[in-house]
């Protein structure tokens, strides 16, 4: 680590995450919601090679990545590992899906996302909200959904066969599909898919490093 490097962690870093510490605490109180914490597989219950270890998206990832002026009441959104719900939260209060779809393999994430939505449910635009506790390679993914949020939940074969999945649906309903990708690191297997980048957002972070590895990247195929 250089010496700029160091004087970074020590200095700036610090008090930066204990102030997003606290926006990010007030945001769960306003919301009425509980979704922060940090898991490991087998914190979780379970272990697998391609899956990642739990921690919510940023807050506003999806706003920034996919505005609600771009969403119309014809759209189905569905997020693959939903975790405690925050981003199901998020599409169904501030966006006009027909539908809200979340897809979580933890069953104790679930559970909290389950009081979570059904606790804020009156606060929704989108009333039809679903959690499903499956995995996400065993989900029977609907031909109607249009906009897909993955916060870097699994990886792999895992990721390759849910974008398979995903396009075989176009196949029987042909249709634009877009995909909100927080912390792409495999944002190749999307390209080679046939995905387009449509839209870039940067991490709210300092320094450009840190920022990148909270970027948002919005991508699109079929229309």
């Amino acid at each position: 680590m250089g010496a700029g490097r160091t004087l970074f962690e020590r200095t700036i870093k610090p008090p930066y995450v204990f102030v997003r510490a606290r926006i990010r605490s007030a945001l769960e109180r306003r919301a009425g919601i509980t979704t922060e914490g940090s898991y490991t597989q087998e914190e979780l219950g379970f272990s697998g090679q391609h899956q990642e270890r739990y921690g919510p998206s940023n807050w506003l990832s999806l706003r920034r990545a996919l505005p609600p002026r771009r969403v119309t009441v014809d759209d189905v959104f569905i997020d693959f590992g939903s975790g405690m719900g925050r981003v199901v939260y998020q599409a169904a209060k501030s966006y006009s899906f027909r539908r809200v779809i979340g897809v979580e393999l933890s069953e104790r994430l679930h559970d909290i996302a389950v009081d979570n939505i059904e606790r804020n449910r009156y606060r929704f635009r989108c009333q039809d909200v679903q959690l499903v506790h499956a995995d996400a390679l065993e989900y029977d993914i609907p031909d109607d959904v249009s906009v897909v949020y993955l916060g870097n939940p699994f990886s792999g074969p895992v990721l390759a066969t849910v974008l398979e999945r995903l396009l075989h649906t176009i196949e029987r309903n042909p249709r634009r599909l877009r995909i909100v990708y927080f912390n792409p690191v495999e944002e190749r297997r999307l390209l080679e898919a046939g995905f387009k980048i449509t839209r870039t957002v940067r991490g709210l972070r300092p320094t450009e490093d840190w920022s990148r590895s909270n970027s948002t990247r919005l991508y699109e195929i079929g229309g």
